[in-house]
This record gives structure tokens, sequence and C-alpha cells, in this order.
């Protein structure tokens, strides 16, 4: 039962609505109610302060997830609404391309190592596609090797077990390798020789690189004649002002963002090298879209990287997210839970593995904590996507709900119970299966 304070009815209204109109209750399969705990999560939320969301029935939730990661700011954030306030008089697309739009480029090149020219979209597939094109058109060659998640074109769901509507001919152009194992990236370059137009990765994800391996990728793709592109949409802007290329001091020749480039306005960019960014005049590769040009995005973009620069928000999210990712594996190992459950990646984006008592990563696990951090107003997708607005009070708040929930479940372990029969409802559906 819910806490008799907390009342989900508008929610639940607007969940019968959804499913109505709303193919699988939302537009994006990681918001969607079928990746929570349903029975006590809201569907529907109405608005986000700082790192706060407010549903449509008015609760307020400290919020973990941050709007999948773009909110490195925090929710309305005087800086993102006055960047917004000071533009829309002026509306947000023309027939022209605006001003802003140059200096949005300059200001990407003036921080990002591999950045010499710079083109935009609005969401990272959006990005991710265009390098992978521009890669193709500048070698003649067809076939991508892929390492880490790039977003929802066929190029890339070809390879995964959501592939439905892509032709298996597509299918057959894109090659997965493994992290920190140059040999799978070396055997593909073996396997199909001179073929490989592009190496697209995320320089990191949820493992660290081990010594080396980046700088063997690099290597190995100039060997062979490939263009090697670093998927930073997660890790732009937020590893460093410089992203992970900065950190781990390895040049891609291209490199995508998007998520914490403009604290939630939809906006991304690949940048890189001019003499390959060049290929997209007209005439060459193609990359054309209406709202491209969209300049409201661009203006929040602009101040949300200038207040990057002028703020010390990168060596914050940090040092707080060291605080919840070593405080989360600190509780768990209070609690004899140490091999159950572990937060793993690195501090300003760290996620959370729950494995049931035979040790097998396990949903039901995963949706029962949900379900009792939710109870004590705390909303997780199961990471750590820490922001400017997670300050201490949010993170000692955040702690103590994971100690007491830890506890709990902990109680369960030992007791022999089964999970499933703590849950108010259904456990929560993988969303990204085989990626």
């Amino acid at each position: 039962m819910l806490p008799e304070h907390r009342s989900l009815e508008r929610s639940r209204e607007y969940l019968a609505r959804a499913e109505k109109v709303l193919p699988g209750f939302a537009s994006c399969y990681s918001r969607a109610p079928l990746s929570y705990a349903r029975g006590s999560y809201p569907s529907y939320v109405e608005q986000g302060r700082g790192c706060e969301l407010i549903d449509v029935d008015g609760n307020v939730y400290i919020d973990t997830t941050m709007g999948l990661c773009p909110v490195i700011l925090g929710y309305s954030h005087p800086n993102t609404l006055a960047a917004l306030s000071k533009h829309a008089e002026k509306g947000p697309l023309f027939t022209l391309p605006h001003r802003m739009e140059v200096e949005l480029a300059e200001k990407i090149v003036e921080m990002v190592p591999c950045a010499e020219m710079v083109r935009f979209g609005k969401n990272g597939a959006d990005a991710t596609t265009a390098a992978i094109r521009l890669a193709r058109e500048v070698t003649g060659r067809d076939h991508i090797a892929i390492c880490g998640y790039h977003g929802w074109q066929d190029w890339y769901i070809a390879t995964t077990d959501q592939n439905g509507g892509v032709p298996r001919s597509v299918a057959a152009l894109s090659h997965k390798f493994a992290y920190n194992d140059i040999d799978s990236l070396k055997a593909l370059f073996d396997g199909y020789p001179g073929q490989i137009a592009g190496v697209i990765m995320e320089p990191m994800s949820l493992a660290w690189p081990e010594p080396g391996f980046l700088e063997a990728v690099q290597a190995l793709t100039r060997k062979n004649g490939a263009i090697l592109v670093f998927d930073e949409i997660v890790t732009g802007f937020r590893w460093s002002l410089a992203g992970a290329q900065g950190v781990f001091g390895v040049t891609p020749d291209l490199a995508t963002f998007a998520k914490c480039m403009s604290n939630g306005f939809p906006i991304s960019a690949l940048a890189g090298r001019a003499d390959l960014m060049g290929r997209f005049a007209i005439g060459h590769a193609f990359w054309s879209t209406t709202y491209g040009n969209e300049s409201l995005s661009m203006a929040v973009a602009l101040e949300t990287l200038t207040y990057l620069q002028e703020n010390p928000v990168i060596d914050f999210i940090w040092a707080q997210g060291k605080k919840l990712h070593d405080g989360f594996n600190r509780i768990a190992a209070e609690n004899s839970l140490g091999e159950y459950f572990e937060s793993v990646g690195a501090p300003p984006r760290s996620v959370q593995v729950f494995r049931n008592p035979e040790k097998i990563p396990d949903l039901a696990v995963k949706t029962l904590f949900q379900q009792e951090c939710v109870r004590r107003g705390v909303i997780t997708l199961g990471c750590h996507n820490v922001s400017y607005a997670h300050t201490d009070p949010y993170v000692e708040k955040i702690l103590s709900v994971y100690r007491e929930v830890l506890g709990f479940m902990g109680e369960i372990y030992r007791k022999g119970e089964r999970v499933e029969d703590h849950l108010d409802g259904p456990a929560a559906e993988p969303v990204f299966r085989r990626m």
C-alpha cells in the first residue's frame, strides 16, 4: 500500500489515457512506466526544479536520473531560463541561420580537442548517424565497427535484438567489438580488410579504459585507414569540459555530443577534423534538417557551456557523484549485500547492478529497490546522473533512503523470502535487452 499522504490518482488517470493514444505510454522507452515499479511510481510529471520532480498529483521527489542525463545544471536553472526568455522574443526559427549557430560552433571548437568544425542536429542519434555517413563517404567503404550504445537508427539497432523493421542487409554491415579487448577490434579489421569505414565507440561507459586501450584503438583505426568516432553523447561536457577525450588524452577524428550541452534542450552536435567535416558541403555527404538551426536550444546551449566554463560544475559532480557511488557500495557492504548490489561506472554517472540471491542480475530486485526508494521520496532508474543541484542535503537524503531500503532488502535475503512477494505490481521490463 502507498503511504496515505501520497496520492497517484491523477497519474493513473493519465496512464489510462496514454494507453489509448501512446504506444508504450511514452515516446522514450526509458521514461515509460514499464521501466519503473508499477503500482508505486508516478507515471507523469508536471515540473522539475533543481534536482526535484513534481508529479501530476503534486508529490515531490528527489531525482537521481535527471532527464536521462542531460540536465547537468538542474531543472529550471536560472541561467537556462534567462537565456530562453531573452531569446524567445526573437523567435526560434528563421529563413536564414541565426548568428547563434556560429557562436555555438566557435564555443565547441574552443572546448573540444578534436573539434575544428561543427554541425548541429536535434538528438544524439542524428549526430552518430551523421558521423557514420561521413565516415562512409570519406573512405568509400560500407562496414562499421561498433562498441557501445549509439541510438535508434538502423545501422546500430540492426546489431541488437530490437531490430524489427531493419533490413538484414543493413545488419550485415555493422559489427560489434568488445570494450577493453583490442583483439576483438583487430579481428574485425582482419575479417573485413579494407572494408571498414569507421570505428564508433563510447570512450567510456561503465568500465574504465584499461591502460593503453584507447590509444591502441586509435592506432589500429589509423593503420587501417578508417575514421575513429567517439560517441560522447553521455561523457561530453560531463567527464570534463573537453569530454572523455580530454580526460583520457586520446583525440578521435570525429566526436558526437548532445545530453549535457544544453541542460535538457533538444540539440546535438558532430565535431571533428575540418577536412572531414567539410565533406558536408553541398555535393558530398548529406545532412540537412529544418530544425537543425533552431535557435532557442542554441541560445540555451551557449549559456550552458559558458556556465560550465565559468563555474566549478564538473569538479562538483565528480565530488558529489563519488559520495553517492561510494556510499551505495558502502551501505550494501554494511548490510552484507556487496555480492548482490553494486554501483559501477564513474562518479559523474554511475549505475547500480541488482542481483538476486543466486547472484544473477534480476529486474524484480531492481524493481523492489525502485519501489522502496520512491515510497521514501527518491526517484531512480538505477543510476546516478549527478547534477549541480545535488548539494549535500540531497546527497545525504538519498543515502539515508538507500540505508533504509538496502536494510529492508537485506532482511528479505536473510529470511529467504521471494522478492516478487514484496512488489506492489509487476517487475519492470527491460528497455535495452541486447544492446
